[in-house]
């Protein structure tokens, strides 16, 4: 009978050490994430003043020159993983700052959810036009709109505009909370996928009023990430379900890689 227990004791010991063993080694998997969000490149259409929303362009000579000088910049950077939305401007801008960076070989992985936001029968059209248009069907002059231009406001003026000019052609225009919520949980998924991985710095390549309503809809409206330049750094970190702000908009990585 002894023998019995005191085998059983042991199993018991050793099980038990292993389930404490097993629960250590997935707690010390989670991890910080420190996400370098990017708005793409300047393309063709950003130079010609066109709509790009959902529309595409190929980056311009100038814009592909100072992505590669952010990926020089983003050399001591080390990146775990590498996202960006599907568009072209966003693959193509992450691709260079990979390469340039020493990192090509991280897989790039495309999520739509990180794409700009749709204009409907905007796209395409001159960007002073669908201002103006919003400015006007709030009896605003455009001055002062732009004064007191947010991203949510920006989205819901389009959107509404867009049901009345809208032939069934093209995707409607989004309203800000279909936006809001797609590049919410997109920027939750990757960012608990990576930390339970073990966490680390994340390359994520998206657009200009997208990287502000992330911005705007993680920091519940404590930051301004409005007016954001192409190929700037907004530099993101979560850990247990917190996110923190470090930089937005910033130009730094581009201004050393210039000197790389």
């Amino acid at each position: 009978m002894k023998k019995v227990v005191v085998t059983f004791f042991v199993g018991f010991l050793v099980l038990t050490l292993g389930l404490s063993s097993c629960a250590q080694g997935a707690q010390a998997k989670t991890g910080e994430v420190v996400f370098y969000l990017t708005r793409h490149g300047k393309t063709m259409l950003n130079t010609t003043d066109r709509v790009q929303g959902w529309s595409d362009a190929v980056l311009t000579r100038e814009g592909i020159e100072v992505v590669e000088f952010l990926g020089k910049g983003l050399k001591e950077t080390p990146f775990v993983a590498a996202y960006s939305s599907d568009s072209g401007r966003s693959v193509q801008t992450a691709h260079i700052a990979l390469k340039e960076s020493g990192q090509e070989k991280i897989k790039l992985i495309t999520d739509e959810r990180f794409r700009e936001f749709n204009f409907g029968m905007y796209e395409g059209d001159l960007n002073h036009t669908m201002w103006e248009d919003i400015a006007t069907s709030e009896g605003k002059t455009l001055d002062e709109w732009m004064e007191t231009f947010t991203p949510q406001s920006f989205a819901d003026g389009v959107a509404a505009l867009d049901k009345t000019k809208n032939d069934g052609k093209n995707w409607p225009a989004e309203d800000y909370a279909t936006i809001s919520e797609r590049l919410k949980l997109g920027m939750e998924d990757v960012a608990e996928e990576v930390s339970k991985n073990g966490g680390g710095n994340v390359l994520l390549v998206s657009h200009g009023l997208s990287i502000s309503a992330i911005v705007d809809v993680l920091s519940n409206g404590e930051k301004d990430g409005t007016r954001l330049k192409n190929a700037s750094v907004t530099k993101i970190i979560y850990k247990d379900g917190v996110w923190e702000f470090f930089e937005i908009g910033s130009l730094d990585y581009v201004e050393n890689g210039k000197i790389v």
